[in-house]
This record gives structure tokens, sequence and C-alpha cells, in this order.
């Protein structure tokens, strides 16, 4: 399967049997990120977090899980 990166547009081929490739075939909101612009926007994310000027909201505060 041919896919397209969404940042770079690097097109890439992927095996078809790969579960990548199974939810990019039947779920076309997904999007292929290739792996050099997916590490760098995780060390850029990284690094925002050490500043401590970001807050990263993974999950919901104590506060919302009490109600």
């Amino acid at each position: 399967m041919r896919v397209k990166c969404v940042i770079c547009d690097v097109i890439n081929n992927l095996e078809d049997d790969l579960p990548l490739a199974k939810k990019l075939r039947n779920r076309p909101i997904h999007t292929y990120m290739c792996t050099p612009c997916q590490t760098r926007i995780s060390e850029n994310t990284d690094t925002r977090l050490a500043t401590g000027k970001f807050r990263f909201f993974r999950t919901s505060s104590k506060l919302d899980e009490e109600f």
C-alpha cells in the first residue's frame, strides 16, 4: 500500500498485512506520518514539556473524577 506523509509529502510503501495499513484503509480519518517526522515532533514536544511553560493534558484532572 502506498502512503504519503501528511507533513513532508514523502511517499512510502507499507505491506498490506500490517495493522497500520489496515487502519489507514478502513478509516480514512487516520493519517500517516513517516518515522523522521514522528520522532521530530515527539522530540519537540518533550523539549516544550521540559520548559515548564507548556501544560500537556493527557488525562482529566482529579477534580473532574470526583464529580
